[in-house]
């Protein structure tokens, strides 16, 4: 058992920390929690004496998710949270928040674990693994959708499927998947190949390159195996994620302050994250009681992808116990996957490096080391726009 005490929530927004903390609250009154949740928007009060700090957090909002899609449209390049230069942007107005937080938690709680969410989590997190000076592990919610999207696949129970999906956080391969103890990596595929056999949206991985790869990409490798379509999809005008999103949240507020609601709605389904929480509560429940289960986690490679280096931080499963997060040894990343990785890896150490420097020379290549960025004719012109978008979010520059 964790024996957890208290969980604090922190917001700097006020009237959502009091709608979404109350709704907390009474969760866990209902469900007879033997612990008490705090509200604070003072980030040190909640961090001392902390075992765990989990960081979810979105400098500028939604409105600035807006601005970064809307930055890819205007230069025809990919406008996303996470990758492309919407991903760029972010990550250089978030760096310098987490290593913030990280420096008040080696002041306030020297012994607590920071677990990352915050997007772009492989940067982040790898940020944090070079300059935070805390113990750190980023996770994403692919691998636990993943789990249990074969688990429903073959009518089996989640804990009976463990997966290989090794690469970088959002740039990702399912190579192996066993059910039961037993390898299941044929018939999986066979279905996958199937589904997409008879996808009716209009943009789905091919079934060729799941043959070819003989592994199942995550699905935000659509931005760099099917760009093309994304690009024309942008193009169509369609709203923005951060528009859909905007709603949902609008939505769930108006359910949260409904004093009734006491059990998670329906509506944080279409939030995005799905499963987070539970893959947060496992990790934890490792990282506490030193069980030893295998977590696919944002860690030091220490050796574990063998063509990759010791030193970066790489998306791969890990057994986790009181002293982290250590990765098993997998096969070597195949050149389909090995130079995507190596490229965006590159791209991820020199926008760290811009982040924390403010070195636009830096910036600007990270910018063309990004499979997604704008070319050497261009790159000024979209650097000059990021700092036009973000003119009081990017005071390192």
């Amino acid at each position: 058992m964790l024996g957890v005490k208290e969980i604090w929530l922190v917001d700097p927004n006020q009237e959502r920390l009091a709608v979404v903390g109350a709704f907390a609250q009474r969760m866990a009154a209902f469900a007879n929690a033997p612990f008490k949740v705090e509200l604070t928007g003072d980030r040190r009060r909640a961090i001392e004496g902390a075992d765990f700090v989990i960081t979810q957090l979105r400098v500028g909002g939604q409105a600035a998710r807006h601005g970064d899609e809307l930055l890819g449209r205007r230069n025809h390049l990919i406008g996303q949270e996470t990758t492309g230069v919407g991903g760029f942007a972010k990550a250089l107005r978030t760096v310098p928040v987490v290593l913030d937080i990280a420096r008040d938690m080696r002041a306030l709680a020297p012994q607590a674990t920071l677990v990352n969410f915050t997007n772009p989590a492989g940067i982040v997190t790898e940020a944090l693994t070079r300059h935070g000076g805390v113990p750190v592990i980023g996770l994403c919610n692919n691998a636990i959708n993943a789990q249990r999207g074969i688990a429903g696949m073959f009518h089996v129970a989640p804990e009976q499927v463990q997966i290989e999906q090794v690469g970088l956080n959002h740039l990702n391969w399912v190579r192996r998947i066993t059910i039961g103890g037993d390898d299941a990596t044929e018939a999986v595929l066979k279905q996958y190949v199937d589904h997409l056999k008879h996808d009716e949206d209009d943009i789905h991985f091919p079934p060729f390159l799941i043959e070819m790869l003989h592994a199942i990409p995550s699905s935000y490798l659509e931005y760099f195996y099917l760009e093309s379509q994304i690009l024309a999809r942008q193009d169509s005008g369609v709203p923005t994620r951060a528009e859909v999103v905007m709603d949902v949240e609008r939505r769930l507020m108006e359910r949260y302050a409904d004093t009734h609601l006491c059990e998670k709605p329906a509506e944080l389904m279409e939030r995005g994250g799905a499963y987070y929480s539970t893959a947060a509560a496992a990790l934890i429940e490792s990282l506490w009681t030193d069980d030893g289960a295998v977590h696919v986690v944002n860690t030091r490679n220490n050796g574990a992808i063998p063509n990759l280096p010791d030193d970066v931080v790489v998306e791969t499963p890990c057994r986790v116990g009181r002293g982290g997060a250590t990765p098993l040894t997998v096969d070597p990343l195949a050149p389909s996957m090995h130079g995507l990785v190596s490229q965006v890896k590159a791209y991820e150490l020199l926008t760290i490096q811009a982040a924390t420097t403010g070195d636009e020379q830096a910036a600007m290549l990270a910018l063309l080391n990004n499979p997604l960025g704008p070319d050497a004719a261009h790159v000024e012109a979209v650097w000059d726009d990021i700092k036009r978008t973000n003119a009081e979010m990017l005071p390192q520059f």
